[in-house]
């Protein structure tokens, strides 16, 4: 008898590729089907047993499905497409605008309260990873200091958006985190940062034959939440220079928490990645949650979740009995 948990994946981008990965990486997850906006006989699935089913079909698989991870954009895919997937499925995503978390959170839980989904938003590695660790540096040691850094790296959501700006072909964003301001932190200094001086974001774009550079190059160092805040450099390359020179997705970065307990003993909290493939470090967080969704579900759990109201345990394979057992 099969008693996998049956997924499905919405998007068959970086992300959407990288969590078929994922998926079959694991012993107890089985994908059922991709869903895509594009044609469906286009996609290079090579697996006979997945399905490749147009996005506007998804609706006839619920009975087929336990948990839907929805791998698309923040900038314009998710806020629609996560509400709509929540009134059919359990659903994992993994939005990343922190500015409007709050209000995407709202919209999901309204339609997964309704029809008794769970649907866990914002997950991956940041937000995800690092807002966990965030929130137990600051817990545990109160009287100090919460930073992160990201990068260097290729940001997924930052480079989506630069592409969505009229006028662009293509293009990657990468964040720089400032080695200085690292180094004062790990000191315990605590210093005051702002937004600017933690990163800046160097964009290299390949514009539309024709496209106005000086208009492109001002609607993405203006653009509210991704680069208004930040020292942005854009250059503009060509089609063959992005190919050769980015078609890698490295990222990472740091959480530090630092502070002091008892008379003045300095303690610094640290939690580190490195990744070679950005997407498919996303895409394994995701996969992991979609066990939470599936377990949560089944407890009644219904509503919009993020990664602070799902313990442990629930993304792991393993039993509570093991979890105790081998890893406590």
């Amino acid at each position: 008898m099969n008693n996998k948990i049956k997924l499905g994946i919405v998007g068959y981008g970086n992300l959407g590729k990288g969590t078929v990965k994922a998926i079959k990486a694991t012993d107890d997850l089985e994908l059922v089907a991709v869903f895509t906006r594009r044609d469906p006989e286009t996609l290079e699935l090579d697996d006979p047993d997945v399905k490749a089913v147009h996005i506007d079909h998804a609706s006839n698989y619920q009975n087929d499905i336990d948990v839907m991870l929805l791998c698309g954009g923040s900038a314009t895919d998710l806020p629609e497409q996560t509400p709509h997937f929540a009134s059919m499925f359990n659903t994992v995503d993994s939005y990343d605008t922190h500015a409007k978390i709050p209000e995407f959170y709202q919209s999901v839980n309204e339609s997964a309260t309704k029809h008794h989904t769970t649907a866990i938003i914002s997950v991956g590695w940041d937000p995800g990873l690092f807002s966990i660790n965030r929130v137990m540096g600051e817990a545990i040691l109160p009287n100090g200091g919460n930073y992160s850094f990201w990068g260097k790296g290729l940001s997924q959501g930052h480079s989506d958006a630069v592409r969505r700006v009229n006028g662009v072909k293509s293009g990657v964003q990468y964040t720089i985190p400032s080695e200085g301001a690292i180094e004062k932190v790990r000191n315990g200094e605590n210093p005051d940062l702002t937004t600017a001086e933690k990163h800046r974001r160097v964009c290299y774009i390949v514009p539309e034959e024709g496209a106005d550079k000086a208009a492109i190059e001002h609607e993405i160092k203006t653009m509210p939440n991704y680069f208004a805040d930040y020292d942005t450099e854009v250059n503009f390359i060509s089609e063959e220079e992005l190919n050769r020179d980015h078609s890698k997705a490295p990222h990472g970065g740091f959480v530090i928490q630092s502070g002091n307990t008892g008379e003045g003993n300095k303690q610094i909290y640290e939690f580190s990645l490195t990744l070679d493939s950005n997407p498919e470090f996303t895409s394994s967080v995701l996969v992991a949650y979609a066990r939470a969704a599936y377990r949560l579900s089944q407890e009644k759990q219904y509503g919009a979740k993020t990664v602070y109201d799902v313990a442990p345990g629930y993304i792991s394979p393993r039993s509570a009995e093991e979890l105790r057992k081998h890893y406590l």
